[in-house]
């Protein structure tokens, strides 16, 4: 009999209950879709010569791609692309050395194949899409803080720094 008794006090709890739980979403659609690998990209300088940056005060550009693939321009015929970070307090628009790093003195920069500057935190230039698969091609370099390397306080080790990057499809 008390089983009985407590089954009717759980149904009568629950007929009682109010609406406490909501979804809310937003369902889009996206132009294209980034290659699976492409989403957490890792990009090795192997050795880099602190000579090279006090010669030249930086090394030349790494290539790198970020791949699309199944574009579909019905949706957006094209992208900007965005990297976002902490920026070197001596190199504004260049990415710090994450705090783990050996070395010191420099900050890592992000440029077009044309060498021009993807300062971080702006949008590229817009690239056009095609439909199906596409590329973003860029570089990477190192540059010397110009204080170390006036001072010749360039510290060498290894060294990673972190960057997001965003894609916004027009």
């Amino acid at each position: 009999m008390p089983l009985v008794l407590g089954a009717a006090l759980l149904t009568s709890a629950e007929v009682q209950a109010a609406d406490n739980l909501n979804f809310v979403g937003n369902l889009v659609v996206e132009a294209c879709t980034i290659r699976p690998g492409d989403e957490a990209l890792k990009l090795e300088f192997r050795d880099a010569y602190s000579h090279e940056l006090y010669l030249n005060t930086r090394t030349p550009g790494r290539a790198f791609e970020i791949h699309l693939d199944g574009c579909d321009t019905s949706i957006a015929d094209s992208i900007t692309t965005t990297f976002s970070g902490i920026e070197n307090a001596e190199l504004p628009g260049l990415l710090k050395l994450d705090g783990g790093s050996s070395a010191s003195g420099i900050a890592i920069g992000i440029e077009t194949p044309a060498n021009k500057p993807l300062p971080l935190n702006v949008a590229s230039e817009k690239q056009a899409l095609n439909d199906g698969s596409n590329v973003i091609s860029l570089k990477a370099y190192i540059r010397g803080e110009p204080k170390a390397i006036a001072d010749r306080l360039i510290v060498v080790g290894v060294f990673t720094a972190t960057s997001t990057f965003t894609l916004d499809y027009q």
